[in-house]
């Protein structure tokens, strides 16, 4: 993007070329970004994780909640601003680096969510052996 900018400002010194380079680079990242958005969808129900990509070629990817073991978020700062970032699953008996809710509105929620998924999964009476007993 800033690159046609910085080509643009090469070949010509019309600053309105310039600028329409920048603003449809601009127009390309925002598009391919809402376009990645809108074709994914994560769900946590209390029995499963699942990641569903894709418009026309669709990747499904999901593994079971007691299974998680771990959970991560990492927000940037301006992704602190936007309440906007990614949710990293640890998942025991893999190496399933690549189970990542990224770009998610409210990480805390989703880990909210997930706990509450956890805890719904258990069977009545049982406790959860990750917690300390009070």
């Amino acid at each position: 993007m800033i690159a046609a900018a910085a080509v643009a400002a090469l070949v010509t010194s019309d600053t309105a070329i310039v600028a329409l380079s920048l603003a449809g680079g601009i127009a390309i990242v925002v598009l391919a970004g809402l376009l990645s958005r809108m074709a994914t969808v994560y769900t946590i129900t209390n029995q499963r994780r699942r990641i569903k990509r894709g418009l026309v070629a669709r990747r499904v990817q999901q593994t079971r909640i007691d299974r998680v073991q771990n959970v991560n978020t990492d927000e940037s700062v301006i992704g602190r601003l936007l309440k906007v970032g990614s949710v990293d699953f640890d998942t025991a008996g893999t190496d399933d680096s690549e189970f990542s809710f990224v770009g998610v509105n409210r990480p805390g929620d989703v880990v909210a969510a997930v706990e509450r998924a956890q805890a719904e999964s258990m069977p009545l009476g049982s406790e959860d052996p990750r917690r300390p007993a009070l």
